[in-house]
């Protein structure tokens, strides 16, 4: 038996709980047997109350034997002490694999097991999360990812394609997928797909990158280079690679994809537009590399996308 310790402190949010909980409860129906032991750890032994008030059980994370760890999101303002996170540390060094929800990912970081290594949060949140600690490499566009042993997942929901990936490695595809049928959510949301958001609603506070930004929407129809945005922003190219990255957790190559990307959708989503019109509306060129850029970005093709909004 798998034993799945899921640490919460307060004002945890109860969704990033509830939802990779349900997936590993349904990976026991699905497998017949109990595979996988459910426990909510925390500091200390008692109730710890959620950001709606109300108190779940925990153990202390002391005692636990635990094959896996996952950090629930939530306040990224509430600091743990330095002999928590020191116990946390301990505490992965004797598990299979650690993983964060959400803001988790802020406490993996204060506990210094994610320097030097790839990560992803919220995408509200991804910027704070790359100033704040400048040796993890910040995707801010991923559902999940995973380096090493370690596993972080993007806001909320999240928590359940991150839980689903984890099941899928201990057991394959086929439980997985039978578990995301049970909980009628999609199976194969991969960790690689964008997280669902515009790339202006990333409101990056230095004024030279959100300038860059404005420019890049204003000539969304022309070839935005790195030399285009860093001019727009009075900066060296290379300052303002180094500074985009770490005011937004993403490339200007990767942001402008996803820019034209939602633009696309909306036009997709309103319009009787043919594809084609589409794709050259938007800067992609063609409608192939349309096509890939909304796979990439919200895992369906353009035709789905259409046909979605339609019923």
């Amino acid at each position: 038996m798998r034993t799945i310790g899921f640490y919460v402190s307060p004002g945890f949010q109860l969704l990033d709980l509830a939802g990779p909980v349900g997936a590993f409860e349904a990976a026991n129906s699905e497998l017949g047997r109990l595979d996988y032991r459910l426990d909510v750890v925390a500091a200390d032994d008692g109730a710890v109350t959620n950001s709606l008030g109300m108190a779940t059980a925990a153990t202390s994370l002391d005692y636990a034997m635990l094959d896996t760890l996952v950090i629930i999101g939530g306040s990224v303002d509430q600091h743990l002490s330095a002999a928590t996170l020191g116990r946390i540390v301990e505490a992965s060094a004797r598990c299979r694999r650690v993983a964060s929800v959400c803001t988790g990912a802020f406490t993996l970081a204060a506990a210094e097991l994610l320097d030097g290594r790839r990560a992803t949060t919220h995408w509200r949140l991804a910027a704070r999360l790359q100033r704040e600690y400048p040796s993890i490499r910040v995707e801010a566009d991923r559902i999940y990812c995973r380096d090493g042993n370690i596993w972080t997942s993007a806001g909320i929901t999240a928590g359940i394609d991150l839980a689903l990936a984890l099941i899928e490695e201990d057991h394959g595809f086929a439980v997985a997928k039978g578990v995301a049928q049970h909980l009628v959510v999609y199976h194969r949301r991969h960790g690689g797909q964008s997280q669902f958001a515009t790339s202006v609603d990333l409101a990056p506070e230095n004024n030279r990158i959100s300038t860059a930004l404005t420019y890049a929407h204003d000539h969304i129809t022309e070839t935005l280079t790195l030399e285009h945005l860093a001019d727009a922003a009075g900066m060296s190219r290379r300052q303002f690679s180094r500074a985009f990255r770490a005011q937004t957790g993403a490339t200007p190559a990767r942001m402008v994809e996803r820019l034209r990307a939602d633009l696309a959708r909306g036009r997709i989503e309103t319009t009787a537009e043919s594809v084609e019109r589409v794709a050259e509306a938007v800067g992609f060129g063609d409608a192939e590399n349309m096509r890939r850029a909304l796979i990439r970005v919200y895992g369906q093709p353009p035709q789905s996308l259409r046909r979605a909004i339609r019923g």
